[in-house]
């Protein structure tokens, strides 16, 4: 019996293919129950042209026999079969595929396509098998022959007996090493997980026998082991069933079988697209955030498949960062994929199909928001905030995206409101979107920063994630209304009093500032009076970019080795009675007028939520004031 030798280029790609190209040995099975599945496609298709040939679905299936004893695993298909030719030129030519040759002569109808396009599949086997024994009889033919292979070595083609047209794959599975069990691919529990996990969706039965127990005459005590035949494969995705054919349940359902989460989902998308780009989606928006997702460790992407068959768990690919909260999956069969199936050879397609869930994502909030807003809301609790990131990242790039979906707590509301339901309300002489930062709303309203605008009966934005005021520092505006922190050094209110009274009051007080502001040092940049402060003594404000919320956030930060620090200014109120006792420190006792500077700035920075610099120093002023 002559030995032939592979190709030399094929030799070095059975190496390749033994030890490297694909991630998981456990894939093997996938890409021989795809080969099975073309091969029955093949007869189908045959059948569309020739007048003797029909074709029965109900004949037609893939058979997974296991054998533990002999260490084989064989699977068997009833599909078109090999004549020696093509077993010698689809198998001994490693990415010769008879699929791929196929397609090209024949006009796809119907919706099928062949799943495997790239001929080397097939090897695959041999990351698992130390033999691999092909008995295949062609249509039409009455000769069965024989190919077998112990890898890169070479294969031998012989004749054979088999009764029926078909191929049976006979893997004799390799022994056990200390990093491998290769016991597992010959367990039934295991193949029917593999089959479940990738090929649950191949349009012919895929059947095991499978063990099963029953009582032991009767008794409800004993019971007696027994196999049976079982197709282990769903066959027909939900995907592509007809929507009007689907209920919600059945969504649900399908959501937990694919342990997408352990919520129910407040909403799901099914997309049936035939057109440029031929795809099927059924996508999720989650009710809850998993544990782990605002960690480095969370995983976003929708499983990906070709033709029903699982090619990637998580494409990432397929979704914005922003939208990284949707489950699902998306099925198409115009994807052009790599050798092992497991990484997008282009990108053409799936950048197509991504903006298209991308918009369908968007336009499905937008519907809730406006429709449904509790039901919003309940979203919005949970991953509002990573919208909020989709518009701070990448400098602002989606943001028009984004705006439209973006809730934050109203002073006037005492609810969340969007940005277009604010700006609806804003008096004609209100110039900004206002708002204010802080750890929670309660802590907010006392805020002395809010007192002027609230005064003038503007309503005011409330802040509480760290997110918030990046995000709507990369906005800049909205509905060319620019947004305005109430701690702003120029709030862009007319004061009631007249601008001359504001220039005489700040001169006035000139040396008694500039004499505070030195006592300060470098911790504020001025001291002045405050226009906007009603019952509290003092606060702080901001000039410049930074604010006192973004300095907290950045300062907070993990490898902040240098601390950012905002342009403070000490606001005064000089309508305040702490402010005559100022007045009468600066003109009779210096040293008491230094200790109730540093105690009015400490005491705002506690306002702000902010660390005193000495609180030893703090608590001792404090007592000097006391005595």
């Amino acid at each position: 019996m002559e030995r032939k030798q592979f190709q030399a280029e094929s030799k070095r790609l059975l190496e390749m293919m033994i030890n490297s190209i694909y991630t998981k040995k456990e894939v093997f099975l996938r890409e021989l129950l795809s080969n099975a599945s073309d091969a029955i496609d093949k007869i189908y298709y045959k059948a569309l042209t020739d007048d003797n040939l029909t074709f029965n679905k109900d004949d037609y299936y893939i058979k997974i026999v296991p054998n533990k004893e002999n260490r084989t695993l064989t699977i068997s298909d009833t599909g078109i079969g090999m004549t020696k030719e093509e077993l010698e030129t689809n198998l001994g030519t490693i990415a010769k595929s008879g699929s791929l040759a196929f397609k090209k002569e024949n006009e796809l109808k119907d919706g099928f396509d062949i799943i495997g396009q790239f001929g080397v599949g097939f090897y695959a086997a041999f990351m698992v098998a130390d033999v691999v024994t092909v008995t295949s009889k062609a249509l039409g033919s009455g000769q069965a022959y024989k190919w077998e292979s112990e890898g890169a070595d070479g294969y031998t083609i012989v004749e054979a007996e088999k009764d029926s047209v078909g191929t049976d794959i006979v893997l004799q599975i390799k022994a056990n090493t200390e990093d491998d069990n290769y016991d597992e691919y010959l367990d039934e529990w295991t193949l029917r997980n593999i089959v479940k996990k990738y090929s649950d969706f191949i349009r012919y039965p895929i059947k095991m026998d499978v063990t099963k127990s029953k009582p032991k005459d009767g008794d409800d005590k004993e019971f007696v082991e027994y196999t049976e035949e079982e197709t282990i494969n769903s066959m027909v995705p939900l995907w592509r069933k007809n929507k009007s054919e689907i209920t919600d349940e059945d969504y649900e359902n399908f959501y937990q079988e694919k342990r997408y989460g352990f919520d129910k989902p407040l909403k799901h998308i099914h997309l049936s697209v035939d057109g440029t780009v031929r795809y099927n989606a059924i996508l999720y928006i989650p009710e809850k955030t998993p544990f782990d997702y605002y960690t480095p460790e969370y995983e976003k992407g929708l499983e990906l498949y070709s033709n029903g068959v699982l090619i990637m768990n998580k494409c990432a690919d397929l979704l914005p960062d922003y939208f990284s909260f949707v489950k699902g999956m998306v099925d198409s069969e115009d994807l052009s994929l790599n050798i092992s199936r497991e990484m997008l050879q282009h990108d053409r397609q799936l950048k197509f199909i991504a903006k298209n869930i991308k918009n369908k994502v968007k336009r499905e909030l937008e519907t809730m928001l406006k429709n449904e807003r509790e039901k919003f809301e309940k979203f919005y609790a949970s991953f509002g905030r990573q919208l909020k990131f989709g518009v701070y990242s990448d400098f602002g790039a989606n943001k028009e995206t984004l705006q439209d979906l973006l809730m934050f707590y109203s002073s006037k509301e005492k609810k969340l409101v969007t940005l277009a339901e604010y700006v609806e309300r804003m008096p004609a002489d209100q110039k900004y979107i206002y708002y204010a930062t802080g750890e929670s709303y309660e802590r907010i309203e006392k805020l002395p920063q809010t007192e002027l605008v609230a005064d003038k009966g503007f309503e005011i934005l409330y802040f509480t994630e760290d997110i918030d005021e990046f995000a709507i520092k990369m906005l800049l505006n909205y509905q060319e209304k620019e947004f305005k922190s109430v701690s702003s050094s120029d709030l862009g209110i007319e004061s009631e009093n007249k601008e001359s009274e504001k220039e005489a009051a700040e001169k006035e007080y000139n040396e008694l500032f500039d004499y505070m502001k030195n006592v300060l040092g470098d911790k504020v940049k001025n001291v002045k009076v405050s226009h906007r402060l009603k019952t509290h003594p003092v606060c702080i404000s901001t000039e410049g970019e930074i604010t006192i919320e973004m300095e907290k956030v950045l300062n907070a930060m993990p490898n902040n080795n240098q601390q950012v620090k905002a342009d403070k200014v000490l606001e005064i109120n000089t309508k305040h009675e702490v402010f005559e006792s100022l007045k009468s420190a600066f003109e009779k006792d210096k040293e008491k007028l230094d200790l109730y500077t540093k105690l009015l700035y400490n005491q705002a920075l506690l306002i702000e939520g902010l660390p005193i610099e000495d609180p030893v120093e703090f608590t001792n002023d404090m007592c000097k004031v006391m005595v």
